[in-house]
């Protein structure tokens, strides 16, 4: 058995040797990614291993794979629209995502971006780089989290985690989600989407990409929101409309935004050295506003996460290799 891992990153490396170590079985790595040039390093595998930046689009890469007897592609992470499943279906290759690999980091983010907003700490940074303003003045006063509500679009494995520590906070957490868990009842009362939108101070996106969800948060949602509200998304950029967005922001319909995710990111995010040209109008007036935070998709980016993502998706691969079904197959 022999695994090929793509876009390997030096913070994956100690990771990958560790599971190395312990499971016996041989890793090649490489920090490119899978292309037409570089998948020849797959020949002998039983699967490769990737975390994509951008569509793996060329059918000859998927042809390649199946002549070099590869049977399954596995992600080191959740999102899996980079694959044409097209070619994975013609070339018979499975593909394996790893859905849940740190709740606890994204939640951890959600909570950070808020918190730096309720407190107004990038106007204050900004009034004391700008104007040597160090004042005290009434509109910059701060709520207090437990006096607020805290509303959630999505309760899965995150919007869970981010119920708890918010409700823990002392925070009224209140939810919208297509499906009922009793089990979160302790910490968060379910509602509907409007009511969400109408009665929490921070609303927070925990809810997958989905036709039916791309811009569920739009300009007529904005409306029915506080002018007090925050917008936190570290899930997916697509769910939020973001000229809606910034029209939302200039002219005072919601207080602020937090943004982990943008749509379109892909073509800047995790990027060094781009030009000015290549980065987005919407992304240079976003990050011009001080009541804005914006990360660059890296809620996800710590020691814990980055140690399951590498493990978890080699321990499937080494499963399928062995002829077992695994629940993170996505395609079949």
């Amino acid at each position: 058995m022999k695994i090929a891992m793509y876009n390997v990153a030096p913070i994956e490396v100690d990771h990958i040797n560790e599971w190395v170590a312990k499971n016996h079985i041989e890793v090649v790595t490489t920090d490119k990614p899978l292309t037409a040039e570089t998948v020849s390093l797959a020949e002998g595998c039983t699967s490769v291993s990737l975390k994509p930046l951008g569509p793996i689009a060329e059918e000859e890469v998927y042809k390649k794979l199946h002549e070099y007897g590869v049977k399954c592609i596995g992600l080191r992470i959740v999102g899996f629209n980079t694959i044409n499943f097209d070619y994975t279906k013609k070339y018979d290759l499975l593909v394996t995502n790893v859905p849940v690999y740190s709740p606890r980091a994204i939640a951890e983010m959600t909570v950070t971006q808020a918190m730096y907003l309720l407190r107004k700490i990038g106007i204050f940074k900004y009034r004391m780089d700008h104007d040597h303003d160090f004042t005290w003045p009434a509109d910059m006063i701060s709520n207090e989290i437990y006096n607020l509500t805290v509303g959630l679009i999505g309760v899965g494995h995150i919007g869970s985690a981010v119920a708890q520590i918010f409700s823990a906070m002392g925070a009224k957490v209140i939810a919208y989600d297509v499906a009922y868990n009793p089990e979160f009842e302790p910490f968060l009362t379910y509602t509907d989407f409007d009511t969400v939108l109408k009665e929490a101070d921070i609303i927070s996106l925990h809810t997958p990409l989905f036709p039916s969800t791309e811009k569920m948060i739009g300009e007529a949602q904005f409306k029915e929101m506080k002018n007090s509200a925050y917008l936190i998304n570290c899930a997916r950029g697509e769910l939020v409309d973001t000229e809606a967005l910034i029209k939302a922001l200039q002219s005072g319909e919601i207080a602020g935004a937090g943004l982990d995710t943008l749509a379109g990111e892909s073509s800047y995010f995790s990027h060094k050295g781009i030009s000015d040209d290549e980065i987005p109008e919407d992304f240079k007036t976003l990050s011009k506003m001080p009541n804005v935070v914006i990360t660059p998709h890296a809620a996800f980016y710590t020691t814990t996460s980055i140690r399951n993502m590498v493990q978890m998706c080699l321990d499937d691969q080494v499963k399928i290799a062995n002829g077992q079904r695994v629940r993170t197959i996505v395609n079949g």
